[in-house]
C-alpha cells in the first residue's frame, strides 16, 4: 500500500493547489500526511464533506476521502464535535480518514470538472469557456465549449440531460423557445451564472450549468435567445467524482499501488422534494397561471381598499 503523502502528492499533481482561487481552500484538511505510518489501501471520491459521506468512508474502511467541496471555505474557530463540521472532523481522525479538497483547481485542469459534466452528456469538447492564460496548449480553464452528438430541441435537450446525470430533486429547467433546434452548448459545472458574457461571446446555442438566479437569468434571456438548462449544483459536479477516481486508478496502475478507489452515490443535493406548478409544460410556451385569489374577473382595485 502506497502511504498517504505519497497519494497526497499524486493527487496535487493532478490538482495543484496553486491554481485555485485565492478565496479558496483546497488541500489536506486533516490527516497526518508526514507519518510514515499512514498508508492508504481505500480512497472514497465525493462531492461533499458532510457527516453522511464521512460516515460512508468509515463504513468502506477507507484511509482517505476526498471530497470537491471544501470542509472549511471560511475560517472558523472550533472543530468542537457539537458543530456539524466539528463531528465530520472529529469522525475522520478518530477512525484513521485524512480529507482531501480539490475544489477550483479541479474545475479548471485538464480534464477537470466540466469535462466530466462534459462526457456524462455525450458531449464533444471543443475548448474551455475561459481559457487559463498560462496554459499554452489551450485546454485548461473554466467551463467547456461543446457540440452536441446530433442536433436536437431544447426541450428535447432538457429530458436528455435529465436522463444522464445524477438524479435530483430540481431536476432540469430549462428557458428559450422550447421547439429551438440546439446544436453548439457551453457547459460549466457549478454555480455558473457569472459567465454569461462569455458564453455569448462563445456563440453557442445554448448554456448548462448550475445555480441560475432570477435576474441573471432574465438579462442573459433578453440580451441573446440563448437557451439556459439549470440543474443542480451537485448533479453537474459528481460526474468529476467517477473521473477523478478514475485518474487515481491510473496512477495507481503506473507505481503498482495495491490502492482501490471507490465513489459515493449518496445524494447529498440539499433539495428533497419538488413540486411542479400546474400550469408548467416542456413541450410548449405556457401562459403563467396564478393561484385563484377569491376575487372575480370582473372585480375592480379601489384605491386604498385592501387588495
Amino acid at each position: 500500500m502506497p502511504e498517504l503523502s505519497e497519494v497526497i502528492a499524486a493527487l496535487d499533481a493532478l490538482w495543484p493547489r496553486e491554481r485555485a482561487e485565492q478565496w479558496d481552500a483546497v488541500g489536506t484538511v486533516c490527516g497526518d500526511v508526514g507519518s510514515p505510518g499512514a498508508r492508504v489501501e481505500r480512497v472514497l471520491f465525493a462531492v461533499d464533506p458532510v457527516q453522511e459521506v464521512a460516515d460512508e468512508a468509515v463504513e468502506l474502511g477507507a484511509q482517505l476521502l476526498v471530497t470537491h467541496h471544501p470542509l472549511y471555505l471560511r475560517g472558523t474557530t472550533t472543530v468542537a464535535a457539537d458543530t456539524f463540521k466539528g463531528r465530520v472532523v472529529h469522525t475522520l481522525i478518530r477512525n484513521g480518514v485524512a480529507l482531501h479538497v480539490a475544489h477550483t483547481n479541479a474545475d479548471t485542469a485538464d480534464p477537470g470538472v466540466s469535462d466530466a459534466l462534459a462526457g456524462a452528456l455525450d458531449l464533444r469538447v471543443l475548448g474551455p469557456l475561459v481559457p487559463d492564460p498560462s496554459d499554452s496548449a489551450g485546454r485548461r480553464g473554466l467551463g467547456r465549449i461543446c457540440e452536441l452528438p446530433r442536433p436536437m430541441r431544447l426541450s428535447e435537450l432538457a429530458v436528455w440531460a435529465a436522463e444522464r446525470l445524477p438524479v435530483t430533486a430540481q431536476g432540469i429547467r430549462a428557458a428559450g423557445e422550447p421547439d429551438r433546434t440546439v446544436r453548439t452548448i457551453a457547459v460549466c459545472g457549478g454555480s455558473g451564472d457569472g459567465l454569461f458574457a462569455e458564453v455569448r461571446a462563445a456563440g453557442v446555442d445554448a448554456y448548462l450549468t448550475a445555480d441560475l438566479r432570477h435576474h441573471p437569468a432574465s438579462e442573459a434571456r433578453e440580451h441573446s435567445p440563448l437557451a439556459l438548462l439549470d440543474a443542480a449544483h451537485f448533479a453537474t459536479e459528481w460526474p468529476w467524482c467517477e473521473q477523478a477516481a478514475a485518474q487515481l486508478d491510473e496512477i495507481s496502475d503506473r507505481h503498482g499501488w495495491d490502492l482501490r478507489t471507490h465513489v459515493s452515490r449518496a445524494v447529498t443535493d440539499p433539495w428533497t422534494a419538488h413540486a411542479a406548478s400546474g400550469a408548467a409544460s416542456t413541450d410548449s410556451a405556457a401562459t403563467p397561471a396564478f393561484p385563484a385569489s377569491g376575487r372575480s374577473d370582473s372585480d375592480e382595485l379601489t384605491p386604498g381598499a385592501p387588495n
